[in-house]
């Protein structure tokens, strides 16, 4: 699986800009950096770990003034020999930049091949790997907390030690199969027995640390529903801190859903506005209704808006029942005036939390920040110490191994053989090689590297 050719890529964002950067890495990555550099010292004699003022030049035209940073293999990202050409940021100078030095004998890389490099010479397992992504791609401080935890090694070092105890037992089981007069398995299924039922209880720790690690990573689908005029597009842009929906007095504003990214507390709510619940005789209206509904139907979190300057009317009362069996928040709105509703108005039709709202004078907002996370974000996790699953490939395979150690432990207690429970036990400890990368197909790192972004 190893490449030992030289590979480049621009690893900075295209666009103007004051720094943009060439990657360069490969065996032959000093010397062709060098046929294109121009300073008062060789590239070839710069010492590792050193950064050099000079020129890039190709075709005998200087292209830009750059720093040219020198890493020398081991001690590098990649494993390998390592060039970062620091030039100005400017789309034109990256592409003359990286054109001269694929000229030079550098090959084009493909996207995540300098990671995937790292992962294949040791320099990091695939679980910290596919951290590098969820680093690049946090959309909260908790993702990025997360993430940067799983790259120090949180997540290996959890499944190693699991991957270790498991082996032991393996390692013994067929130690005394195979030497009776020197192991014996007497007692021994109860003693494997407790053993099993701690790991199985790590295991199930971290499967159920998904939920929390799916919405810090991926956020909270919120669906904002309610009557026309009820103040639903007021409650996106105060939420967005945006002008993103447009508010009129006209009921009916809003035809089609609006979706918006944003930040609560640290969490991730993909928003989204959708049209006022009502009957309708305009044909377009009418599937803006229907796509209200849907949307409520999919998402994770409806925020149920009542205009509380109207009486409670028979529209309301089908909102607030159609959400009778969803996760909802109630959001009494427009208490910056004299409500005619209550809370206790609404709890006659609905067991739901209400919270006083005013979208026009930020009443509220902190009331729902703390009831999100209350509903959505497990107490007990202590996102700077504890694991936390965020990737589906690693919750699959947790699935897999707490299926495994349930067989186990059935295969004790039923009183089977002792080469039964190594089928088990085995099965646990390769399918938690896959998460790190020790006994995972060439065709899944293929996979994981290739959504990665080009340069990285």
């Amino acid at each position: 699986m190893k490449r030992t050719d030289t590979i480049a890529a621009i690893a900075t964002a295209l666009g103007e800009s004051g720094i943009g950067i060439i990657r360069i890495s490969g065996e032959d990555a000093v010397s062709i950096a060098d046929k294109i550099y121009s300073g008062k010292k060789r590239l070839i004699e710069a010492d590792s770990h050193t950064i050099n003022y000079g020129h890039i030049f190709f075709d005998e035209e200087i292209i830009d003034e750059v720093l040219v940073m020198i890493m020398k293999a081991p001690r590098t990202f990649t494993g390998e020999d390592t060039v970062e050409i620091n030039c100005h940021g400017g789309i034109l100078i990256l592409e003359k930049v990286l054109h001269a030095v694929l000229e030079s004998g550098a090959r084009m890389a493909l996207p995540g091949e300098f990671t995937k490099r790292a992962f294949l010479n040791g320099k990091m397992d695939l679980s910290q790997a596919e951290a590098v992504i969820d680093i690049i791609e946090a959309k909260n401080e908790l993702a990025l907390k997360a993430g940067i935890r799983q790259l120090n090694g949180a997540v290996t070092e959890n499944i190693k030690t699991i991957r270790a105890q498991i082996l032991e037992q393996i390692a013994f089981i067929e130690a005394a199969l195979d030497d009776p007069e020197h192991y014996s398995l007497d007692g021994y299924s109860d003693k494997l027995k407790k053993i099993v039922k701690k790991l199985y209880t790590r295991i199930e720790y971290l499967k159920k640390s998904f939920k929390d690690g799916s919405i810090i990573k991926e956020g909270i689908n919120t669906v904002i529903i309610g009557k026309p005029n009820a103040g639903k597009s007021s409650i996106l842009n105060l939420l967005s801190r945006t002008d993103r929906a447009i508010v009129t007095d006209i009921a009916g504003t809003t035809r089609d859903t609006l979706t918006e990214n944003i930040k609560l507390s640290g969490i991730s709510l993909n928003i989204t506005d959708t049209a006022g619940i009502r009957q309708t005789d305009d044909v377009v209206e009418s599937i803006g209704v229907q796509k209200a509904i849907e949307a409520s139907n999919n998402a994770d979190l409806n925020l149920v808006v009542i205009d509380g300057l109207l009486p409670i009317d028979k529209e309301d009362i089908e909102l607030l029942e159609s959400v009778k069996d969803k996760n909802a928040i109630i959001l009494l709105n427009k208490s910056d005036k004299e409500l005619k509703l209550s809370i206790e108005d609404i709890k006659k039709y609905s067991d739901k939390d209400v919270i006083i709202f005013s979208a026009k004078e930020n009443i509220g907002v902190d009331e729902l920040e703390d009831m999100i996370k209350a509903k959505f974000i497990s107490k007990e996790i202590n996102f700077n110490d504890q694991v936390i699953i965020t990737n589906i490939r690693h919750q699959e395979i947790i699935n897999e191994v707490s299926e495994s150690l349930e067989m186990c432990l059935s295969s004790i207690e039923e009183g089977y053989e002792e080469d039964f429970f190594t089928i088990d036990l085995l099965n646990a400890y390769e399918a938690l090689g896959e998460i790190i990368g020790e006994t995972v197909d060439d065709d899944v790192v293929n996979e994981i590297f290739s959504k990665f972004c080009m340069g990285k």
